[in-house]
This record gives C-alpha cells, sequence and structure tokens, in this order.
C-alpha cells in the first residue's frame, strides 16, 4: 500500500461516499479532502458541507458547475448529435470527465497525493474517473475502494456505518430509493432493483423528472429553439445561459411526457446491463439540432459526421473525453457547426418531438427555386438528369451483362 498523505474524494454526502470517507482515514491515515460537485442534479449539495464537517474534515470543496457542464461538456456532445448503441444519450458518462478535471485541480491545489471516488469494479464510472484523471495528470494516485475492500453488500455498509457511528439518518427513516440513481443537468438514469430483470417493466413510481405520455396534456406545447454554431442560445426568442436552456427543456419536454427510455447497453468492461433513463431536454434539443443542420450543413459534411458520430458516442462512453482522438473528432465538428445557425420550432406532445418548422435567414442551402415542383424559370435543368443516371448506372449495367 502506497504512502497517502491526503487524498480528495469525490463526495456526495451519502452512505457510499461517507463510508469512503472513514475507511480512507482508518486504512491510509491520511487526511480527506472532499469534493462535492452540482452539476444540476436537483439536490441541495450544501448538507453534504455539513456532515464532512461533522466528520472533522478540514478542506471542503463545493462547487456549482452547472454552466460549464453545459457549456463545454453537453454542447460539444450534442453538436455531435452523438447518440450511445443507437438509444443512449450519454447523460452520466459526459459529467465524469468534468468531476475528473476539478479532482485533479483540487488535488494539485491542495498538494494532495491521490484522489478517491466511489464507482465500483463492476461499471464504467471508475474507466471514466480514471482515465480522465491520467490524460490530466499521469502520476495522480487513484484509490477505488470498491476495489479494495471487503463491504461488498449494502449489510455490511450499513453495520460499518454504525460501528463508526456514520449519520446515514435518510436509510433510518426508510426514504432511499430502492435504485442506484444518478442525475444531473441533461438526465437522470436508474439502476439496480426490479430493473435487474430486463423483462420487468419499471414502476411509473420509478420516473421522476417525466409525467408518462398517457398522463400528458391532451394539448400540443408549441416551442422555437434558435442556435449559433450548432448551440442552442434562446428558447421562444428569450436568451438564455446554457444551463437554464437545459433546465427549461427539461421542465417542458418534461411536462409532455418526453424523454423516458429503456436500454440493454453493453458496458465497456464487458458485461451488459439495463438501465432506465430520463433525458426531456436532451431528446428536445437533439431533435431540434438535426433539424437545423438538415438546413444549413452540406450533404456529404452532414454524412461524414453521422459516420464520425458512433466513434465520438463510443468514445464518451467509455470515458476518453480527454483523448487526442475525441479532440480531433471534435475540432472537425466543431467546424461544421459555424453555419449551424438559426431557428427550429418543435411541438411537444405525449412523448412525441416533432419539427414543425426550421429557418436560417443566413445559412440556408435550401433553395425554393431549384426544390419547387412548379415552373423553376430555367433554375434547374431537368434533362441533365439523364446523363447523370446513365453514368452512375454503367457498372451497374456492366456486371448485370455478365450476370452478376
Amino acid at each position: 500500500m502506497s504512502k497517502i498523505d491526503k487524498v480528495v474524494l469525490a463526495y456526495s454526502g451519502g452512505l457510499d461516499t461517507s463510508i469512503i470517507l472513514k475507511w480512507l482515514e482508518d486504512t491510509y491515515g491520511c487526511e480527506v479532502v472532499t469534493f462535492t460537485a452540482d452539476v444540476g442534479q436537483g439536490e441541495e449539495v450544501e448538507p453534504a458541507r455539513a456532515k464532512a464537517e461533522a466528520m472533522g474534515v478540514k478542506e471542503i470543496y463545493i462547487e456549482d458547475l452547472r454552466e460549464e457542464f453545459a457549456r463545454d461538456f453537453v454542447f460539444p456532445m450534442f453538436r455531435a448529435n452523438a447518440i450511445y448503441e443507437g438509444e443512449y444519450l450519454l447523460g452520466t458518462s459526459i459529467a465524469r470527465p468534468l468531476i475528473s478535471k476539478r479532482l485533479v485541480e483540487i488535488a494539485q491545489t491542495t498538494g494532495a497525493d491521490a484522489i478517491s471516488h466511489g464507482a465500483t469494479g463492476k461499471g464504467n464510472d471508475q474507466v471514466r474517473f480514471e482515465l480522465g484523471a491520467y490524460a490530466l495528470m499521469p502520476d495522480v494516485k487513484i484509490i477505488a475502494p470498491w476495489r479494495e475492500w471487503d463491504l461488498s453488500s449494502r449489510v455490511k455498509l450499513m453495520e460499518y456505518a454504525k460501528v463508526h457511528d456514520i449519520p446515514v439518518d435518510f436509510a433510518q427513516q426508510g426514504k432511499k430509493s430502492p435504485y442506484s440513481m444518478d442525475a444531473n443537468l441533461l438526465h437522470i438514469s436508474y439502476e439496480g432493483d426490479i430493473l435487474e430483470d430486463p423483462w420487468a417493466e419499471p414502476e411509473e413510481e420509478m420516473w421522476r423528472w417525466s409525467l408518462s405520455p398517457e398522463r400528458a396534456p391532451d394539448e400540443p406545447t408549441t416551442i422555437e429553439i434558435d442556435f449559433e454554431q450548432g448551440d442552442p442560445v434562446a428558447i421562444n426568442g428569450v436568451s438564455l445561459s446554457p444551463a437554464t436552456i437545459m433546465e427549461d427543456l427539461n421542465r417542458v419536454g418534461g411536462d409532455n411526457g418526453i424523454g423516458r427510455d429503456d436500454i440493454v447497453e453493453n458496458r465497456y468492461v464487458g458485461m451488459k446491463s439495463r438501465g432506465c433513463y430520463e433525458t426531456p431536454g436532451g431528446t428536445i434539443l437533439l431533435k431540434a439540432h438535426r433539424a437545423m443542420e438538415s438546413l444549413t450543413l452540406d450533404r456529404e459534411a452532414a454524412h461524414m459526421k453521422d459516420e464520425m458520430m458512433p466513434r465520438y458516442a463510443e468514445l464518451v462512453y467509455n470515458g476518453y473525453w480527454w483523448s487526442p482522438e475525441r479532440t480531433m473528432l471534435q475540432a472537425a465538428i466543431d467546424e461544421s457547426q459555424k453555419v449551424v445557425n438559426g431557428t427550429v420550432r418543435l411541438k411537444l406532445y405525449k412523448g412525441n418531438v416533432t419539427v414543425v418548422g426550421r429557418k436560417s435567414d443566413t445559412n440556408s442551402l435550401f433553395n425554393e427555386e431549384i426544390a419547387t415542383f412548379e415552373e423553376d424559370a430555367g433554375a434547374y435543368d431537368q434533362k441533365d438528369a439523364e446523363g447523370f443516371i446513365r453514368l452512375n448506372s454503367l457498372r451497374l449495367r456492366i456486371g448485370a451483362k455478365q450476370g452478376r
């Protein structure tokens, strides 16, 4: 075991990280610095300060990272239209590189020897936290208690908390959800309990951010989103900050039953896992962004972006946000977004997002004179299509004559 004098712990104030705090002190004989990030989880983070103070922590960092998270992580990812395995909008994945960044920065500021996290040895988050940390601080020491201790069940955790007088009042009050949940500005996820059976339907009471489509309003909600260089900047003509845009889209999307998903995905560590997600704002944003691109992007640029997207999404999912290949892809994506400017109008209705209008005063490539079914005054010579088709069919005709 390496000699550790000080460690920075990603600390939520919940059962697991409170136990980790005490375990680090006892196991390594080290001082613990706590870091609690507000990335829009919708819960108060300040109570973590009181819990850390009660456990004797002297250096406590609690930071509001919502704007940085939306601006520098969520929005760049949405410029890529990133979706993992055709369904997952990467809500948990994209928050981890920001938390890793701050863990490393705080370690450097406080002179800590190591960082620590509460991710288990079965999941993706351990990979994401640690790949990010190593990319930013190559010699950092990382302590992952779930890979070291023998507290392998919630019963053992509770026994440890009782022996060491660690406050876990939420558990005593019986208010803890049976699900393992993660929330931020982009989504909330649910795993565990009955969801470990992929045949079991989620309970309606599980969902926290959205109405069921059946209970959503009987009248559609119409909204307009303005884009500048691929990023949303206003809703219904009102300029808003990145975090506020996500909060507003989550609210209106949830009210209309939008954003629920039930997925079996392939974790990077090799196993399949089943999770449920609510991503109302992200679902709206993806639809709107693609509509804006459909009007403003060149055909081949758009198609190339679609070819790069699965690779980009896989890099984010697997924890390679700080890798040179993700940075390279981002540069190409961002170059394409310089012309993605304009407004998209959408209708939200009982779980559906429908594009009903798009316009760009400066960058639209839609030419009504050419596309019209009416008289085009010579803007397009239809006779040109014959030679175009014959040339493109040449290899097919040669092959057909050979019986292929």
